[in-house]
């Protein structure tokens, strides 16, 4: 292996480490939403689920794609003035359609309120409430913004701070008082409003760090950086559409599902279930965030550096994700007692959910590298097809079980993408994901995976700390196995310092 893939390896390594702990913000979240369903009860956390997703939907249309298309340019611009013209024409093409729709939407409220299915205590307040929680787009949209183009720049641990300390624990901290204020319907949406007010100052002073905010005001963005942005994101804008169509659309659908309160608690269900499986999806955002910046720099350079990346990728994210999609299983009746009663109806949702997210993290990032060096049109052609599959499958099963039948729709669709991703970037680039030793790899994955629901079947009759406890530890000590015995030395030897602690190699 060359020296230049080697280093990329371990750039890659050192990056992923610290967007790993960024992405840790995911498991605070898990980690809260039981709280928020014990103070706000499991229908007025469906209420605010539903226009959560709502807002991300909408943001993830109207910022038109330049966060993708940040990954793809911004790594390209080699003086302070051209990152500046980058940054701006990403800003003015994400935020300001938001703040036009956000307007729309306070105005509009009573027609979205009357979409929505809330329990009887909620229904006084839903227009105040939708007319609230309109402020979260432009707010969010500022964040996605500005913190892909921290990442563009190849700054892949700040995000650590802002994503752990003030947007998720900020977000506790405030729900908490508006709890015991007795703010009870707004009281959610309220400091939810709150985490994402700090979160958003504070990503643009961590933007100010890498691109100056001052240079951002002061350059014009010009047409040709403009349109190249502006394209760049319209290409990728239906793959960005279609993740959040397979997660909060999904949401959405739910509520509508049963009239009053049941649809309400319907929602809550499937977020919930939801939340928990997305825990497995820090490992493939941790690479996708990493590469993608990397493969669109090494663009022009060595495609075997991008090969090694790519191999390197992969067999690590499916011994860190496989397993601990089969602990998320193991222990799915455990962690769905954490949250109030009613809950664990949504043990089938998870199962589904997690298991499609591990078949995505056994295929590596390919989606992710495919958007920053491939054909444009290619993801809006993989979106089509993973739609129309999902639709297929929901329609088959959704009069017999609703809720399970949007779980196969969306979990069809999002390994749909993958693995067309795969094959692609096989043709079209001569970039293969599964080769030696993957098959090693693979094999040690699903032994561990194996052992990890016995022990979730072992338990199953125990009290839920019980078993819960026990999956953990198991999980844990899988994980330490399985990257020992499945990964090469040249990949245990760039985890670096991590390595060297944890007596990896």
């Amino acid at each position: 292996m060359s020296e230049a893939a080697d280093a990329a390896r371990r750039k890659a390594a050192k990056g992923a480490s610290s967007v790993a702990l960024s992405r840790l913000g995911n498991v605070i979240e898990v980690v809260s939403q039981p709280a928020y369903t014990w103070m706000f009860g499991l229908a007025t956390y469906g209420l605010y689920q539903v226009l959560w997703s709502l807002v991300n939907i909408a943001e993830n249309i109207f910022d038109l794609g330049v966060t993708s298309g940040l990954q793809r340019i911004l790594p390209r611009q080699e003086t302070i003035e051209d990152k500046a013209r980058a940054v701006r024409a990403a800003l003015l093409l994400g935020l300001l359609p938001n703040v036009a729709v956000a307007a729309i939407a306070f105005l509009a409220a009573p027609s979205i309120a009357a979409h929505l299915n809330v329990a009887a205590q909620d229904q006084g307040r839903l227009v105040t409430a939708v007319r609230v929680f309109v402020f979260a787009l432009p707010l969010w949209a500022v964040i996605e913004v500005s913190t892909s183009a921290v990442r563009a720049s190849h700054a892949f641990g700040p995000e650590v701070r802002l994503r752990l300390m003030w947007e998720q624990v900020a977000r506790l901290i405030a729900a908490a008082v508006m709890w015991a204020a007795g703010v009870h319907t707004l009281g959610l949406l309220i400091a939810h409003l709150v985490s994402l007010s700090i979160t958003a100052a504070a990503a643009l002073r961590l933007l100010n760090r890498y691109v100056p905010l001052r240079d951002i005001i002061a350059v014009r963005a010009g047409k040709a950086m403009t349109r190249d942005m502006l394209l760049s994101g319209l290409s990728v804008l239906p793959a960005n559409i279609l993740g959040r169509v397979f997660s909060d659309v999904a949401t959405v659908a739910a509520n509508l599902l049963a009239p009053g309160a049941a649809g309400a608690k319907a929602s809550a269900i499937y977020a919930i279930a939801r939340k928990v499986a997305s825990i497995p999806q820090i490992v493939r955002q941790t690479f996708g965030y990493v590469l993608g910046p990397i493969a669109a720099a090494q663009k022009r350079g060595d495609k075997a550096t991008i090969q090694a990346l790519y191999d390197f990728s992969v067999r690590l994210s499916l011994l860190l994700a496989v397993p601990t999609c089969a602990a998320l299983i193991a222990a799915g009746p455990a962690l769905l007692g954490l949250f109030s009663k009613g809950a664990e109806a949504g043990l089938p949702i998870l199962a589904i959910l997690t298991i499609a997210r591990g078949i995505e993290a056994t295929v590596g990032p390919a989606p992710s590298i495919q958007q920053v060096i491939g054909r444009r049109f290619l993801p809006l052609l993989n979106s089509l097809i993973a739609v129309m599959a999902a639709a297929g499958v929901l329609l088959l099963f959704v009069r017999v079980a609703p809720g399970i039948a949007i779980a196969l729709g969306v979990a069809t669709g999002q390994v749909v993408v993958v693995v067309l991703s795969i094959g692609q970037l096989a043709r079209e680039e001569g970039l293969h994901a599964f080769r030696w030793p993957f098959p090693i790899t693979f094999g040690v994955a699903i032994a561990a995976s194996a052992l990890l629901i016995a022990v979730g079947f072992l338990t199953r009759g125990a009290p839920y700390w019980v078993q819960g406890v026990a999956v953990l530890i198991a999980w844990a000590a899988a994980l330490w196995t399985t990257i020992r015995l499945g990964l090469p030395r040249e990949d245990k030897l760039a985890l670096g310092k991590l390595g060297r602690t944890l007596r990896f190699v």
